[in-house]
């Protein structure tokens, strides 16, 4: 960590040339004779960054930052903040601190918090900017988490751990691919904690998640603007029931939608979509979750076709988790050939085409309003819908 880079006259420099050229800036012989270009070319790109992933941090004066990688690898500030509402309270400790997002935000709602930290620059720029930031009784320990954590006779209200996956996992991976192995050190966790938070990408299967972890209480699936943006595991001891999934839409207004293991329905009756209908389109995080055939049963919807995730009803609920369409008009592929001057954004469900491919097919123009969901159903095969939208994620 270079402090010279938190002088007023640097501060400045990085903030007036946020829409600068970083690349330039790098080659360009620095202003400063304590900062080289590199370095203030790193903290444009990464100040500019967090504008929007980070705007608590953007907005303050004299933060510092650390390398691209690790604004892009850390929490956003809406999903650390959801983080925070789901630990005890009381004493936590975060293993894999990293830049220290979820470490502020556990800040505000525990009355002390560990943050550890493998990396000695990033140990360096959380606590650095600990007091920007109006954070309190948070320690900062530059070191490995784990080891930290089998040397402390501490136990902590709430552990939790965001463990990165191995670069040689592919595109699959497990628990136990990832470093620190939260599986090899479950009892050790379990033993020093009353809850456990484990952070996973949402690419992990929630099965085969379950089958690597024991005491598993909660799954929660957070998505932000219809993207699944992470796992979050609760584990305690002495659990042994079965978990329950929350799905949790963070899109301006929070929706959740929550149920059991083994609560979904094993089928559900299809029907026929019509013009005048209102077709409902869950979002990701609900259907990352699977209850496919509960969401139908919850919300009195019914379903189309048995391997589309889309939804017919007569009534429009606005505390759906997703988006809702009316269906102004249904189509044959072979009609819509004949039609000209179509205007619609294209949706793909369950169609044998992508979108690309359809709009160049037909000459379909973008719309925000209106839009052409082509997909199946169960009784009459490919079919494309003509609707507007009513309601968004």
């Amino acid at each position: 960590m270079n402090k010279e880079i938190a002088s007023v006259e640097v501060q400045e420099y990085i903030r007036e040339h946020l829409n600068a050229d970083v690349h330039q800036i790098a080659m360009a012989k620095s202003p400063f004779a304590g900062v080289t270009g590199q370095e203030l070319s790193a903290q444009i790109a990464a100040m500019k960054k967090s504008s929007k992933k980070l705007p608590g941090w953007f907005a303050r004066s004299g933060v510092y930052y650390p390398p691209l990688l690790s604004i892009e690898q850390c929490s956003s500030e809406i999903t650390a903040a959801y983080k925070a509402e789901l630990s005890c309270g009381g004493s936590l400790i975060d293993l894999t601190g990293g830049f220290g997002v979820d470490s502020y935000y556990f800040s505000k709602v525990n009355q002390s918090v560990v943050h550890c930290e493998i990396s000695e620059e990033l140990s360096a720029i959380a606590g650095y900017n600990a007091p920007l930031l109006g954070q309190d009784h948070t320690t900062f320990f530059s070191g490995d988490g784990m080891a930290f954590l089998k040397n402390s006779r501490q136990h902590f209200d709430t552990i939790y751990i965001d463990p990165a996956r191995r670069s040689s996992a592919g595109k699959v991976f497990m628990l136990k691919d990832c470093t620190p192995d939260v599986v090899d050190h479950l009892d050790l966790l379990l033993n020093q904690t009353s809850r456990l938070m484990i952070k996973t990408a949402p690419l992990l299967d929630i099965s085969a998640g379950l089958k690597e972890l024991r005491h598993v209480k909660a799954i929660h699936v957070v998505s932000v603007k219809n993207e699944c943006k992470e796992l979050i595991w609760i584990l305690e001891k002495d659990f042994s029931a079965a978990p329950e999934i929350v799905c949790t839409t963070l899109n301006g207004t929070r929706k959740e939608f929550s149920f059991s293991i083994g609560e979904e329905p094993s089928a559900h009756e299809m029907a026929i979509p019509a013009a005048g209908d209102y077709l409902y389109e869950p979002d990701v995080a609900l259907l990352k979750g699977g209850a496919f055939n509960l969401i139908a049963e919850r919300y009195q919807l019914q379903k189309f076709h048995p391997q589309t995730q889309l939804y017919i009803g007569d009534v429009i609920n606005e505390s759906f988790p997703g988006r809702i369409f009316r269906i102004d008009a249904i189509v044959s592929a072979g009609a819509l050939k004949k039609e000209k001057n179509l205007v619609g954004s294209v949706i793909v469900r369950n169609y044998p085409e992508k979108a690309a491919a359809l709009v160049d097919k037909y000459h379909i123009k973008p719309d925000d309003r209106q839009f052409m969901i082509f997909t199946q159903a169960a009784d009459s095969g490919k079919i494309i819908l003509k609707s507007t939208i009513l309601q968004h994620y």
